[in-house]
C-alpha cells in the first residue's frame, strides 16, 4: 500500500481560503467511492493560525501505478479545480506502507 500525503498553502483572505478548504475537504472524502483504486482518504484542514499551511490529504492506494490513476481520474482533477484559483504551494510525500 501506498501513502499519498499532499498539503497545499493557499493565498487569498481566511475566509477564502477556509471556504475553498471546506470544500475541497468535502470533494476529496467522496472520491473513495468513485475511484476504485483509493482504499481510503482523510483530510485535515489546519486549525493553527500561527501555521502557513492550510489543508492536507492522506490518500491511501494499493500501487505506485494506481497513485497516477488515482491523480488523473475526472473526480480527482474536480476537486483539485476547486482549489486551484488559491493555490500557492503544494508538497507531495508518496511512501510504502511497512507491512
Amino acid at each position: 500500500m501506498i501513502k499519498h500525503v499532499v498539503t497545499f498553502k493557499l493565498q487569498g483572505s481566511a475566509h477564502e481560503r477556509q471556504a475553498a478548504s471546506e470544500a475541497f475537504r468535502k470533494a476529496l472524502l467522496a472520491l473513495p467511492d468513485v475511484i476504485d483504486c483509493l482504499a481510503a482518504m482523510e483530510v485535515g484542514i489546519n486549525e493553527n493560525p500561527a501555521e502557513d499551511w492550510d489543508v492536507t490529504l492522506i490518500a491511501t492506494i494499493d500501487t505506485m501505478e494506481n497513485v497516477a490513476v488515482y491523480a488523473a481520474h475526472p473526480a480527482h482533477v474536480a476537486a483539485a479545480a476547486i482549489i486551484a484559483p488559491l493555490k500557492e504551494a503544494r508538497a507531495c510525500v508518496d511512501y510504502v506502507v511497512a507491512e
